[in-house]
């Protein structure tokens, strides 16, 4: 066998193994742990279900929120594909996510009015699995500040 084939054959079957990697697989119900998130401020008294549901399509977030005894619920959906999506704000208002895979990590941006006529505020929210798929970590950074980090454990 020549040099040039056996370079060719390791190298073709990594760019095959890179290419058919499925992305991490969110679904399921998640219970968050404040204990294990950073920067949470007053979110530390927050209760929070979520429960995800997920195609090569979509992300569908079910969230159930208990906040001092404020209890709420919103559905979020996240286009996989990278199409824009309006989607309600957690203080309320709309805003308008972008998702997109980077490095095996689900990246959604978030773009909605700020407080002042005219300007724009954008989060930036980075979720990840443990490697053993039992923990999700949502890290979120609005206006390139110091990132809070949400830390949940998949329930039964």
């Amino acid at each position: 066998m020549r040099l040039a084939s056996r370079l060719l054959i390791p190298f073709a079957l990594g760019v095959a193994a890179i290419a058919t990697a499925a992305e991490p697989d969110f679904s399921g119900k998640w219970l968050l742990d404040t204990n294990r998130g950073e920067n949470l401020g007053m979110m530390s008294a927050l209760t929070q279900t979520v429960e995800i549901t997920q195609s090569t399509q979509a992300l569908v977030l079910q969230e159930s929120s208990d906040f001092q005894g404020q209890k709420s619920s919103r559905e979020l959906r996240y286009d996989l594909t990278g199409a824009a999506v309006r989607n309600p704000g957690a203080m309320g208002g709309d805003a308008e996510t972008v998702a997109r895979w980077a490095d095996g990590q689900l990246v959604v941006t978030w773009t909605s009015e700020g407080a002042v006529a005219g300007t724009q505020v954008v989060r930036t929210e980075t979720r990840s699995l443990s490697a053993d798929g039992r923990s999700m970590t949502v890290a979120i950074v609005r206006n390139g500040g110091k990132p809070v980090v949400m830390v949940y454990g998949k329930s039964e």
